[in-house]
């Protein structure tokens, strides 16, 4: 059978917590898949506002995804709190791969690996964009 295989970054950007919530639970009673993405969604948002950006602005640009993949590692389940580790890999002339790291706060417990293949996007144009200078500077400290 076939397994992803996720490489974490050599450094991590941005760390943050969240709590598992009520209807981020399926009927097997843990962190539902879907809910894993939608958590990631908002670490997400949250590094890109800790530099000033969302997914809409960023040096005037928008982000897009283009794929999603995710590791099991661990059930998490409601009340949970997770941290979040977020890095940046594959920086290129449009885009980069984006790193999450989910683990339970209290014990540790690995809940998660997640990798999420973003471009830079022209929402007026509907089109592809070229990676923003602005963006490069704000995690040229950490990525490089």
């Amino acid at each position: 059978m076939s397994r992803i295989q996720i490489e974490t970054p050599e450094k991590w950007l941005f760390h943050t917590r969240i709590k598992v919530q009520i209807g981020d639970i399926n009927y097997g009673n843990h962190l539902s898949n879907d809910a894993i993405l939608r958590l990631c969604h908002e670490a997400r948002m949250r590094l890109l506002s800790n530099y000033g950006f969302n997914e809409i602005d960023i040096g005037g640009t928008g982000l897009i995804m283009l794929d999603a993949a995710l590791q099991f590692q661990g059930q998490g389940f409601y009340g949970d709190e997770l941290d979040f580790d977020l890095g940046i890999t594959n920086l290129s002339n449009t885009g980069f791969t984006l790193i999450y790291k989910l683990h339970r706060t209290r014990d540790g417990a690995a809940i998660a690996m997640v990798k999420t293949g973003m471009a830079f996007f022209n929402y007026e144009r509907q089109r592809i964009s070229r990676t923003p200078e602005i963006f490069r500077s704000a995690i040229a400290g950490v990525i490089e």
